[in-house]
C-alpha cells in the first residue's frame, strides 16, 4: 500500500507511522520549511520528528507554486491512501478537495484529520490537544477538589491517530470488495470523547456523574489512587476489586480494611490517610521490592527514561534500536529506516511519477 502523507505535527504523522510499521510505503509531502517537529522541543534537533517519521520518504513541494499541485496529483495517482491534517476548506483552496480527488481517483482512500471534523458549526475552529480534551469532557473527569489536571500526554492527538488508522484499514478492506475508496472524517475532539465513554454513556441516559475525584476510577476510592513515597516518588494503587485490595492490605500488615475502603464517607477517608502514611514511610525502591509478587495491581509511576529501561517493556520490543520507539502492534518488525532528511526523496519520487529533469528543476530550484 502506498500512503501520501500531507500531515504535520503529531496526529497524522503518528497514524502514518503505524501504517509504515504495518508495511505501507509512506511518502511525506512537506512544505519548503519542513514539518515543524523538525525543530520542536524537547531538544530542538529533530528528536520528535525522528520519533514520528521513521521509515518514511520526504518530498518537498510548495503547493502554491505553479505546477506543484499537478505534481502532487501525480503522486496521488500512484497512492492508495492520502492523509491530510488541514482545517476544513484548505484542501479545496489548494486544488485538492476531497470530492474532486475521489471523483478523479475513485479507488483512493482520503483520511481527513481535523480538530472538530469536516462539518458542523465549529468545523473551522483552531485547536490543540488541551482544548480538545477539555471540550470532550475529559478534563472535568480528573483532578481533585474541582481543579482539572492537565494530562501529560496528547490524548486527543494520539487517540485520533489510532482512530484514523482504524478508519483507513476499514476503508481499504471495503475497497477490496467494492473497488471504491471513501472519505474517512476524523475529529480529534470526538476521538477524545471515546476515552470518556464510561462517563459520557451514562450521562446521555440521564445518570448523574460523580464530581471529579469522587468516582470509582478517578480517586474516589482509597483502593484506586496515587500515593507519595518517602523519596517524593509515587505509587499507582489500582486495587479496584476487593480481592486485590485485601491482598495489598495483607502484604502491608494493615489487616482487613475492605469494608471501610469501599463504604465511602469518613471511614474511606481514614483508609486513604492510613495508606498515605504507610507509603510515605519508605522510598519507591523499597515498595517495589516489598510488593513484588503480590497480585494487588500496584505499579510504580515511572519517569520516561525509566520506561525506556523497563525490563518487561524492553523484552516486548519497546525500542528495537537507539532512539526508535515501536508502535504497540506485534505484527512483525517496525519500519527500520530512520526519519528522512527534509526533501531527501523529492527528485526520486517525482521522477517515479514521470516528471522530467527540467520539470523537477522548476519545482525545487
Amino acid at each position: 500500500m502506498r500512503v501520501l502523507d500531507l500531515t504535520r505535527l503529531a496526529p497524522g504523522p503518528y497514524a502514518t507511522l503505524v501504517l509504515a510499521d504495518l508495511g505501507a510505503e509512506v511518502l511525506k509531502l512537506e512544505p519548503p520549511e519542513g514539518d515543524a517537529t523538525r525543530l520542536m522541543p524537547p531538544g530542538g534537533e529533530g528528536e520528535l520528528f525522528a520519533t514520528l517519521n521513521r521509515g518514511k520518504r520526504s518530498v518537498v513541494l510548495d503547493l502554491k507554486r505553479p505546477g506543484a499541485v499537478d505534481a502532487a496529483l501525480r503522486l496521488v495517482a500512484r497512492s492508495d491512501v492520502l492523509v491530510e491534517g488541514f482545517r476544513p476548506g484548505v484542501m479545496e483552496r489548494l486544488g485538492l478537495g476531497h470530492a474532486a480527488l475521489l471523483a478523479r481517483f475513485p479507488r483512493l482512500v482520503v483520511c481527513a484529520l481535523s480538530g472538530f471534523g469536516q462539518d458542523g458549526p465549529d468545523r473551522g475552529r483552531a485547536g490543540h490537544d488541551l482544548g480538545y480534551v477539555a471540550r470532550a469532557g475529559l478534563l472535568a473527569m480528573g483532578g481533585r477538589d474541582g481543579v482539572p489536571a492537565i494530562p501529560g500526554a496528547q490524548v486527543a492527538d494520539v487517540g485520533g491517530a489510532w482512530i484514523a488508522v482504524s478508519g483507513i484499514l476499514a476503508a481499504l478492506l471495503a475497497r477490496a470488495t467494492t473497488g471504491r475508496g471513501r472519505l474517512v472524517d476524523v475529529s480529534l475532539v470526538e476521538a477524545a470523547t471515546s476515552f470518556a465513554a464510561l462517563n459520557l454513556g451514562p450521562a446521555m441516559l440521564g445518570v448523574p456523574v460523580p464530581p471529579a475525584g469522587q468516582g470509582a476510577l478517578d480517586g474516589g476510592l482509597p483502593s484506586y489512587g496515587l500515593y507519595r513515597t518517602a523519596d517524593d516518588r509515587w505509587l499507582a494503587v489500582a486495587a479496584l476489586e476487593p480481592k486485590f485490595f485485601a491482598a495489598l492490605c495483607e502484604r502491608l500488615g494493615l489487616g482487613d480494611l475492605t469494608a471501610e475502603a469501599y463504604g465511602g464517607g469518613e471511614a474511606a477517608g481514614q483508609v486513604r490517610a492510613t495508606l498515605a502514611r504507610t507509603f510515605a514511610a519508605e522510598p519507591l525502591a523499597v515498595w517495589r521490592e516489598r510488593l513484588a509478587g503480590v497480585d494487588a495491581c500496584v505499579e510504580p509511576v515511572l519517569l520516561p527514561d525509566e520506561v525506556c529501561r523497563d525490563a518487561h517493556l524492553v523484552s516486548r520490543g519497546l525500542s528495537p534500536g537507539p532512539g526508535v520507539l515501536a508502535t504497540p502492534l506485534h505484527l512483525g518488525p517496525p519500519a527500520a529506516l530512520p526519519a528522512p532528511a527534509l526533501g531527501a526523496h523529492t527528485r526520486e519520487a517525482l521522477a517515479e511519477v514521470g516528471l522530467s529533469e527540467a520539470e523537477i528543476d522548476a519545482l525545487v530550484s
